[in-house]
């Protein structure tokens, strides 16, 4: 194995991923919970793709676009727990520079991606609660389809030059990361140039896509409740509100984590370096594990479907 703290390489043929430091004793019993946070992810989404696949009465498309969030929940928690497992378990910390920029790249666009399906989500809830009478004509499968397009072609594209970049750089003074995963300011800093212009690509395109998506999502929400609250029964607004409780909490466990995370790493100076790495594991972690909680728990139809099999037997 190369010495770790070598000054004498340009481009790095591995980098050195260190886990958690500081808490390398624990490692093994920190991937007890990691290991069950994403079988559980695991289950769950291919849960949801294989009933709505298997289920006529749920090709509709809300849960078109809650297919669309499994795949990228799924990619999103595979592209760091194999990597981290085999540093807790097998001490197995080096990964190919390449790899490291894929691994940089499927984290970011994904998570653009699913912020993408996120204001998909509300578009859908803001033409069923504001328009009903046009939703199945509004929203089409071929108009589902090139929304779906839309997403990942903006998450593809706006996050290409960030490992383009991160692979231009010069790396002369280490090739240890101080992380789990190969996460872009942590690569990005081991370099010895002036990454100015990678750390402002990279906030803004941050700000361009979660603002955007957020503000969007703001919006469809104010136009939603208006229309909720001029419903003329409690029941009836209650009754059409709950059609949105599900996509409400899937945006709070995606959105909350990150920004926690964010504002952590970012103005958090005197937060523990592991903490900063635990959260930076966790928003990509837990929200794939409770979006297919939340809709499995809180959808009549996608829980009328799971329980199927048990309910026959009873009868």
């Amino acid at each position: 194995m190369s010495d770790f703290n070598s000054t004498d390489f340009t481009n790095p043929s591995t980098f050195i991923l260190l886990g958690i430091p500081g808490l390398e004793e624990a490692h093994v019993w920190m991937s007890i919970p990691f290991c069950t946070i994403y079988s559980i992810a695991t289950l769950g989404n291919f849960t949801i793709l294989f009933i709505v696949k298997t289920e006529p009465s749920l090709h509709a498309p809300m849960y078109y676009f809650l297919c669309m969030l499994a795949v990228t929940d799924l990619v999103l928690s595979t592209s760091i727990l194999p990597k981290m497992l085999s540093i807790f378990w097998f001490n197995s910390r080096e990964i190919n520079f390449s790899a490291c920029l894929t691994q940089m790249y499927f984290i970011l666009s994904f998570t653009a991606m699913q912020s993408g399906v996120l204001v998909a989500m509300a578009l859908d809830r803001y033409v069923a609660i504001c328009d009903p009478l046009r939703h199945s004509t509004t929203l089409t499968n071929s108009v589902v389809a090139k929304i779906g397009l839309a997403t990942v072609l903006r998450g593809a594209m706006l996050v290409l030059p960030i490992p383009v970049l991160a692979r231009s750089w010069p790396y002369c003074r280490t090739n240890i990361i101080s992380h789990t995963y190969c996460e872009h300011i942590a690569v990005v800093k081991l370099a010895c140039a002036d990454i100015s212009v990678s750390s402002y690509y990279s906030l803004s395109v941050a700000f361009f896509v979660i603002g955007l998506d957020v503000f969007f999502i703001a919006m469809s929400y104010t136009q939603i409740l208006r229309a909720i609250f001029s419903l003329p029964t409690k029941d009836a607004r209650l009754k059409t509100f709950g059609t949105c409780g599900s996509h409400l909490c899937v945006i709070l466990s995606s959105y909350i984590p990150a920004l926690f995370s964010f504002l952590t790493h970012r103005f958090g100076h005197n937060v523990p370096q592991h903490l900063h790495i635990l959260m930076a594991n966790m928003y990509l972690l837990v929200p794939p594990m409770l979006n297919p909680i939340i809709y499995g728990v809180r959808t009549q139809q996608i829980r009328d479907r799971l329980l199927q099999p048990f309910t026959h037997k009873g009868t």
